[in-house]
């Protein structure tokens, strides 16, 4: 319920205020598990992603574990569904959550750089949402974000194409090599979704 609460507020405000813009709404799967990967501007982000969406598709997304030690931030954005992740190593037990969470039918949103950007050129990604996608079996849903940085001005939301991920012909299971090559193709889709012509920001 405050999800649904949550989410018709923020939507209002960001198409009356934020003027929000949403394109490629047809590739967003209806059901299944999905791994959502955007590239990651300001906290806006997750709220402009998830107000993207229908409100069928809760989408739960994965946060570093200091945003939950914010007094007020951090439990409303684990009542929201966010969980937490801690950096640096593999987190087993936010690796568990993600997967229980694609394996019941979920969206897991994830930004591969790890932190909020804010330089011009996208960050070197993680690996981890290209190793839930493999290790789920579930699609990859890129999203381009833009104009989220300040409270003011025209947002928008670009989802590209799901994609499930084909391992090569004879590995059974994603190393590091191959995992590293699954994240930067996944973040040239995001880069491509970016690539918006000079008119469509005015």
């Amino acid at each position: 319920m405050l999800y649904r609460i949550a989410w018709i507020l923020c939507r209002c405000y960001l198409i009356i205020v934020r003027r929000l813009v949403i394109t490629g709404a047809e590739n967003i799967p209806l059901e299944g598990g999905v791994v959502l990967v955007s590239n990651h501007m300001s906290y806006w982000d997750p709220v402009a992603i998830g107000c993207s969406l229908p409100m069928s598709r809760h989408v739960y997304f994965m946060a570093k574990h200091e945003l939950f030690k914010i007094p007020l931030l951090g439990p409303v954005i684990a009542a929201m569904g966010a969980f937490p992740v801690r950096r640096g190593g593999a987190d087993r037990s936010a690796i568990r959550t993600a997967l229980d969470h694609l394996e019941g039918g979920r969206v897991v949103g994830i930004f591969p750089e790890g932190t909020r950007n804010k330089g011009a050129n996208m960050m070197d990604p993680h690996l981890g949402a290209a190793m839930l996608s493999t290790r789920a079996n579930v699609p990859v849903l890129p999203v381009a974000v833009l104009g989220t940085r300040g409270f003011f001005g025209k947002i928008f939301i670009r989802f590209g194409k799901p994609t499930v991920i084909q391992m090569e012909p004879g590995v059974k299971k994603a190393g590091r090599k191959e995992l590293s090559a699954i994240s930067s193709g996944i973040m040239e889709r995001i880069a491509g979704l970016m690539a918006f012509k000079s008119g469509d920001i005015n």
